[in-house]
């Protein structure tokens, strides 16, 4: 199956994620030895794409749904837990009867 967005092939997941988002992944989770600087570069471009593109977060998280209904539908599959209503005894007053 292949997955295509915005009339571009994604073959990896990562190519997808970056299809959808606009952006490459790495603007958003960081890369493992990046210095301060970079990281507050990187952090300022979010907050700027961000500004730009308020609806990204919604966005995001609506696409992230169709992929999971498409490829995994069971996790969609939620079971309410029902909770059994507490019966509380009042004690008896009187005395009891031997027989």
């Amino acid at each position: 199956m292949k997955a295509i967005v915005a009339g571009h092939v994604a073959v990896t997941a990562t190519e997808f994620v970056e299809l959808a988002l606009g952006t490459p992944v790495e603007l958003w989770l960081g890369v493992e030895g990046e210095s301060e600087e970079e990281r507050a570069a990187r952090l300022d471009a979010a907050r700027d794409i961000l500004a730009d593109n308020p609806s990204l977060p919604d966005d995001v998280s609506r696409v992230a749904a169709e992929a999971i209904e498409a490829f995994a539908p069971e996790l969609f599959n939620v079971t309410p837990l029902v909770r059994r209503p507490v019966v509380r005894r009042r004690p008896r007053r009187g005395k009891a009867v031997a027989a």
